[in-house]
This record gives C-alpha cells, sequence and structure tokens, in this order.
C-alpha cells in the first residue's frame, strides 16, 4: 500500500466546490495525496481526504494567491503534484502561467489559447458558428455605442450573459447572468455590466423547458486519442430557465455525442471538455449555449455511475494504467435537494408541477453531490454554520 502511495503524484485542485470535494474523494480513496485550494469554508475544505487545505480569503485575488503558493519557494513541496483546475479561475491561471507551471508540475494536454478563447462566451459561440454548428442569436454588448446593435424588435425574454463568468460573478457577488423581460429591464442591465467595465452578449432565449438542456463530455489527449464519452441531460434548475440545474440524469444521447464532439474536433481541442446544449423545438437543433473545459458540478454524478473521468485523466497524465470506460449506468439522478425544493416552489406557483408529481420525481435512490456517510463533514459543517447565521 504504501509503496503503491509514493508511485503516485500529488494533486493540487484550485477551486471549485462540488467538483472539487468529488475528485479529492476520489482520488484520495485511491491513495493519492491532495492538496486543495478553495474558498474559506467551502464545503470541499471539510474532507477528510485532503492532506492539506489551502483557504482562499477574497476570491478576487485567487490567482495572486495561487501564483505565490504555487510558484514561490515555499511552494516546492507541491512540486511534482498533478494540477486539477476547477473552476475559471483556476483555468486562466493555469494558462497565464503555462511556461512556469510545466517545469515543476504535471499539467493537462490543454492548449492555454484555445482554453483562455472558451472562457468568453462571445469568443466561443463565434468558434462555433466558424466551424458551422448551431447557435442561439446574440449580440455583442462591449460599450454603450453597442446597446444600438440591438434590434428593436427583439423578442424578450431574453439573457444578458457575461462574456466571462468569474469577472462578472465577482463584480455582482456570484451572479451569473441576468434573465431580462422587457426593454427597460435591458437597458437598465446593460447599463450595470458597462458601469463595471464588464462585456456581456444579449443571447436569445430558446424556449421550451429545462428538460431541452443537455450536455457532452470528454478528454482529447496531444495525440488525438479520446480518453472517454459521457452524455447527462437537466430534470429541472433553479431559478427556472436561467439558475443552475439542480436534478441532473445519466443518458446516452447519440446527437448530443456526436455534435459535441464535431464541436472539440472542428475547434482542434485538447484536454477536458463539456459542452452544453438546449434542443430548440422551433427547428429541431441542438444549439449550443456554452462549454467548459473543466470538471463541471456534476462530477460527483459521474463518479457514481461509473465514469470517474477524475481517475482516468490523473492516471493518463500520472503515466498509470488508464481505466478503460466504455459504459456507465444510465437513468442515475444527481440532486440537490434545497435547490430542487426552490424549483418545485417556483413551478408550483406557476401551476407547471403538483407537490405530488414533484414527490414522485423524487422518489427514488439520487446520488448527493455532497453528503457521505465515510466523509460527513463537507455536509454537516456548512449546514451547522448555516444554522448558525440564521436570524430567528
Amino acid at each position: 500500500m504504501s509503496a503503491n502511495k509514493q508511485k503516485k503524484p500529488p494533486v493540487v485542485i484550485l477551486g471549485g466546490s462540488s467538483n472539487a470535494l468529488s475528485i479529492a474523494r476520489s482520488l484520495g480513496k485511491q491513495g493519492v495525496d491532495v492538496y486543495l485550494s478553495v474558498l474559506n469554508k467551502n464545503c470541499a475544505s471539510y474532507t477528510r481526504y485532503a492532506k492539506k487545505v489551502f483557504p482562499i480569503v477574497d476570491k478576487k485575488e485567487a490567482g495572486e494567491f495561487w501564483a505565490e503558493l504555487m510558484l514561490g519557494k515555499q511552494g516546492s513541496f507541491l512540486h511534482g503534484s498533478v494540477v486539477f483546475p476547477c473552476n475559471d479561475d483556476g483555468i486562466e491561471f493555469v494558462a497565464k502561467y503555462r511556461d512556469q507551471l510545466k517545469n515543476n508540475y504535471i499539467l493537462d494536454d490543454s492548449i492555454p489559447e484555445l482554453q483562455l478563447t472558451l472562457l468568453n462566451k462571445r469568443k466561443t459561440l463565434e468558434l462555433t458558428e466558424s466551424i458551422g454548428l448551431p447557435i442561439p442569436k446574440y449580440v455583442a454588448v462591449e460599450s454603450a455605442a453597442d446597446m444600438d446593435k440591438i434590434d428593436a424588435d427583439i423578442q424578450f425574454p431574453v439573457i444578458v450573459k457575461p462574456q466571462h463568468s468569474h469577472l462578472f460573478q465577482k463584480a455582482f457577488s456570484g451572479t451569473k447572468l441576468f434573465f431580462v423581460n422587457n426593454p427597460d429591464e435591458l437597458k437598465m442591465r446593460l447599463k450595470q455590466v458597462l458601469d463595471f467595465d464588464l462585456k456581456v452578449i444579449v443571447n436569445e432565449f430558446i424556449p421550451g423547458p429545462d428538460t431541452l438542456l443537455g450536455s457532452y463530455y470528454t478528454y482529447i489527449d496531444s495525440n488525438d486519442n479520446i480518453l472517454f464519452h459521457f452524455t447527462k441531460k437537466v430534470v429541472r434548475r433553479f431559478p427556472k430557465n436561467n439558475g443552475q440545474a439542480c436534478y441532473h440524469v445519466t443518458e446516452w444521447i447519440p446527437d448530443i455525442a456526436e455534435i459535441g464532439l464535431k464541436f472539440f474536433k472542428g475547434i482542434n481541442f485538447r484536454g477536458l471538455g463539456n459542452v452544453e446544449f438546449k434542443r430548440d423545438l422551433r427547428d429541431g437543433k441542438l444549439k449550443i449555449i456554452e462549454s467548459n473545459a473543466r470538471f463541471t458540478a456534476a462530477q460527483e454524478l459521474l463518479a457514481g455511475c461509473g465514469m470517474d473521468i477524475s481517475i482516468v485523466i490523473y492516471n493518463h497524465l500520472a503515466g498509470l494504467p488508464v481505466p478503460q470506460l466504455n459504459s456507465y449506468k444510465e437513468g442515475l439522478t444527481l440532486w440537490f435537494p434545497h435547490q430542487d425544493y426552490l424549483a418545485y416552489k417556483e413551478l408550483k406557483k406557476l401551476n407547471e408541477i403538483t407537490f405530488g408529481k414533484w414527490a414522485r420525481s423524487i422518489a427514488r435512490r439520487h446520488v448527493m453531490p455532497h453528503f457521505k456517510l465515510s466523509d460527513p463533514l463537507p455536509t454537516i459543517i456548512p449546514f451547522l454554520s448555516s444554522l448558525k447565521n440564521k436570524v430567528f
């Protein structure tokens, strides 16, 4: 066991939350030393599988914190580690400092310029359009003059999306986008983002329920070998149509896999990639919404269904035998209980669901994003903290 452990390089996980926790557990169980650097009091920081946690106090300074931690002399004990960025700040940091990091760390097969391109939602859409794949209609707004480019007959609702999500979230306290219902609200939101010198896109909303959303995951190495394929779909989000998914289900969806792979091959992508779609019932096409070149919040679902991509990628990078993932359990669900209860309440007000229908939909065994009896603190400590902070 100890001899085996010595052959396995440590892993440094940069940023993330549910995904960081899942990876820490998976690799920790394999005897890998796990070093975590996530936001202070993040659920992942309480896992028993972390050898050491380096908490980030201010998200706005994450890149500077990691540069000091990993590139300074005091971080020499981390040398030789595999590096897993788990949020956009992590991707940006690794791409920016790749030439320095690769001297002492094991990095993935990604191409830094492409990683940075995919962080920009406008450039992602432009790239997608250039290879002939369908996208929603959009207008880029980067200055007050760009507001005049918006069609006066634009159909509401529309989505004001940041070109760089991590910068937008820092400016608006974690908010990921604005769902806009009328012209006055659109003007107000665009003025807000321009006041922060942020660049956005005004994106058409593809009508239809969140069940039309699906995504594809893969990893393409430097020799163009594909390590796995995976697809899943969304059951519910909160808030409806513009929030985070709170109920996912595994399902092999051939056309999503086909177009997803076509996207990554078309842009000559390398590394871990996830691309999200919504099926447009108006023309029957799958429209690419966005792409994430990293592990996502649904990582525990992949681990639970037999598609633990964190082990596959780690072994590939560490030069260890790579597990072959040719199939996975379909119909397995990932459930965020609190958020999904809020989704139920919202849908009930809209007369789109009854309590009985919601109860039947959750009356099954789920993969839970945080809770595990073998590692309970990532659930217990944040829960107790939330009770302590409540005002009665």
